[in-house]
């Protein structure tokens, strides 16, 4: 080949290749961590990668007609896009090698299903009146395609994936899967296209053969399916992976909160037991004080009341954890309500129901203690049964919007990672008995509810 030729190439294949590659990998890793003067570096590499693509323009003219040529090509693309990727974002290895080859097979499956839909064209003959548009034509059509394609699979495949990827989600079967995925993207890719290619009659993609244009739609429709299996298995992966930690992390905060039981109930039963010789000694003191020191001994008396109460429910677990947000609670000028019949609660592990309290009444002190207005900081529980059933109700006002997503409220925190366990984990040990938990809003109080069947329950 000439000069013209390869330069037609370069600009044809590899550097359509790179641009679409780099569109992919901009969806797939938005959500990572940039590295420092991250416009510089995208700039540059951009840069890098289209005068390294110019010389692999040479070695595609000799041996691009090779499947091992090909191969070959397109996997020094691929690891010159990690490069690329690992020298803008400031993220492992390994998470970089993941979201290029999730990219690339996003690549090939629209690429793929581009060239289904056009050779059904070609056979019925629909571009013929193109004549010396036909280039021009060609590019358009492909663009737009290219365009919706991509913003489908973003929003089907990638989108999801993104939300959640993070490092804790990878380990050393993510990366292999990766592996795969550049594997079976690279040898369809190059097989289909160098075999189909020699089919070709008058251009490529255009068969005179009926059953040349049968086998090549075939192969197109193998690669799509291929590509978008590997991209749900993917998902699937990172999902499950997700899903062992969070259930991991909930299973952990249970084995906490019930250590956190036995903690309490030593503090508050000594609180009780000084408070209460405390109060017998100053009722002993006022018999013979003045005025004065009366109500100075009064006033000293009312203060530490407050450290000798019990909130008792018929559940000495409950009792405990109540009593301590009891404190909690009138400490920080917040009115906390409970009427509980805490007997009912007998079927529930003792870790359960630590966890599932714990978190009800945390979530609910979280939403009131930042309110300005007094009168608003209240919560109110009940544990009421009712025919066959068992029913834990929970309000309190909040500041703010409050959104929804599976029908648990979203947390407000930043880092969402490592927050928004508490809603899941009431869910989760609702769930275990047979119970269901429902949330929502009326104007500024929120509303919790958990409906157990006692039949089930037991």
């Amino acid at each position: 080949m000439d000069m013209p030729d390869i330069l037609s190439l370069y600009v044809r294949v590899i550097l359509e290749f790179i641009l679409e590659m780099t569109v992919f990998c901009a969806l797939t890793s938005c959500r990572l961590q940039r590295a420092r003067y991250f416009a510089l570096r995208v700039v540059c590499g951009m840069a890098g990668m289209a005068a390294a693509g110019f010389g692999i323009s040479f070695f595609y003219a000799a041996f691009g007609a090779t499947v091992w040529g090909r191969i070959a090509v397109y996997i020094v693309l691929f690891l010159l896009f990690t490069g690329y990727m690992r020298l803008c974002f400031d993220e492992p290895y390994k998470i970089v090698l993941f979201c290029c080859s999730y990219a690339y097979a996003a690549q090939n499956l629209v690429y793929k299903l581009f060239l289904f839909f056009w050779s059904i064209g070609e056979e019925f003959r629909l571009y013929d009146g193109w004549g010396n548009h036909f280039e021009l034509f060609y590019r358009l059509f492909y663009y737009l395609f290219f365009a919706a394609a991509a913003a489908a699979a973003y929003f089907l495949f990638i989108r999801p994936l993104t939300r959640r990827l993070s490092e804790r989600q990878l380990n050393f079967r993510t990366f292999i899967i990766s592996v795969i995925v550049l594997g079976i993207t690279v040898i369809l890719c190059s097989i289909d296209d160098i075999f189909f290619a020699k089919l070709s009659d008058y251009r490529e993609n255009r068969y005179e053969n009926f059953d040349y244009f049968v086998l090549s739609q075939t192969g197109h429709a193998f690669s799509v399916v291929c590509c978008a299996l590997v991209m749900m298995l993917i998902s699937r992966t990172v999902e499950r992976r997700e899903l062992q930690e969070e259930l991991s992390y909930l299973q952990y905060e249970m084995r906490q909160r019930e250590q956190q039981y036995e903690i309490s109930k030593d503090t508050i039963d000594l609180i009780n037991v000084k408070c209460h010789d405390i109060k017998y000694k100053l009722g002993s003191l006022l018999a013979g004080q003045g005025q004065g020191s009366e109500n100075a001994v009064s006033d000293l008396y009312e203060s530490i009341s407050i450290y000798d109460t019990k909130v008792s429910t018929g559940n000495d677990l409950l009792d405990v954890l109540l009593t301590e947000k009891s404190l909690y609670c009138e400490q920080h000028g917040i009115t906390f309500s409970c009427l509980a019949q805490g007997e009912k609660l007998a079927f529930m592990d003792r870790g359960d129901l630590f966890c599932l309290f714990g978190n009800i009444i945390d979530n609910a002190l979280e939403a009131v203690r930042g309110l300005p207005e007094r009168e608003k900081r209240v919560i109110n529980l009940s544990v009421k049964s009712k025919n066959d059933l068992l029913i834990v109700q929970e309000e309190n006002y909040f500041g703010g919007q409050l959104s929804f997503k599976d029908g648990l409220p979203v947390t407000t925190k930043e880092d969402k990672n490592y927050h928004g366990f508490g809603t899941r984990s009431i869910r989760m040990i609702a769930r275990k008995y047979g119970g269901e938990l429902t949330t929502g809003v009326s104007g500024d109080v929120f509303h919790l509810n958990i409906i157990f069947s006692m039949g089930e329950a037991r």
